[in-house]
């Protein structure tokens, strides 16, 4: 099967995620169509896998997917969680075909291909990575692009995934970000990045987003006062949405920016 018919085919399986997300936007978030996002997930080892890989995100891969319309594009590292030493770089695109075809228009790039060359030339014996996973989202209605935080402070990042037990279920849960969750974060004063419809990965139906805060006392804290709020109560122990658990697994990960991040 052709790579477009197949990613058509997988974008018309999720229409029934997507559904719940015509909603009102929330004030405050931000305006315009709804992005895609990948997700790359780079699996090292430890030793000169990660110095390679961080030279081949500044001086080959960003600059090349900054001029492919890309942009920006976010780099971090897995500071706490399993399987580090492992690196993540988000995408954003407002068409799912530059994503789908980028590491494609890379090989056609001459500046790319140049300073890439110690990267994607490494022997099979000494490999630059040891694997990447990749998945594709579609960015919410209500916060259809990504809100980076000051690139020049401090800042760590709040990477989570909600898998549900049921595509009902999960439609729910993405409604109820848009009735009330995305304000209860602001008022609590986490600053929010992006939330995505898992579209093509593992462990659908899922959403993923991210938060960020400037150290991980502000993190404890901010999430303390957003787990406190009364209005949030309310709303997650309403019928509409407390019926059943619309979550069946939470995937918690701090990310630290590398150097070379755009967010």
């Amino acid at each position: 099967m052709h790579r477009r018919q197949f990613l058509s085919r997988s974008l018309a399986a999720s229409a029934v995620a997507l559904a719940g997300d015509a909603v009102a936007q929330t004030s405050g978030a931000p305006k315009g169509t709804p992005q895609f996002y990948e997700l790359r997930k780079y699996h090292l080892q430890s030793g000169p896998q990660g110095k390679m890989t961080q030279s081949y995100f500044a001086d080959a891969l960003i600059p090349a997917l900054n001029r492919m319309g890309i942009t920006p594009v976010g780099a971090f590292s897995l500071d706490f969680g399993p399987e580090t030493p492992t690196y993540y770089l988000l995408l954003p695109s407002a068409s799912v075909e530059t994503l789908v075809t980028a590491d494609l228009m890379l090989a056609k790039d001459a500046a790319f291909m140049k300073a890439a060359e110690p990267y994607w030339n490494a022997p099979a014996a000494s490999p630059s990575f040891n694997r990447i996973e990749s998945q594709l989202m579609r960015a919410f209605t209500g916060w259809p692009s990504i809100t980076p935080p000051d690139t020049k402070a401090k800042r760590i990042f709040h990477l989570r995934t909600y898998e549900s037990p049921t595509y009902r279920d999960h439609v729910t849960k993405v409604d109820m970000f848009h009735n009330g969750e995305f304000d209860f974060f602001a008022k609590a004063g986490a600053h929010q990045v992006f939330y995505g419809d898992n579209l093509i990965g593992a462990r659908l139906p899922s959403l993923t987003y991210m938060l960020s805060f400037p150290d991980t006392a502000t993190l404890e804290k901010d999430w303390a006062a957003f787990s406190a709020d009364p209005d949030w109560k309310k709303l997650s122990s309403s019928p509409k949405y407390a019926f059943e658990p619309t979550v069946s697994n939470v995937s918690n990960l701090i990310l630290k920016p590398l150097p070379m991040s755009q967010i």
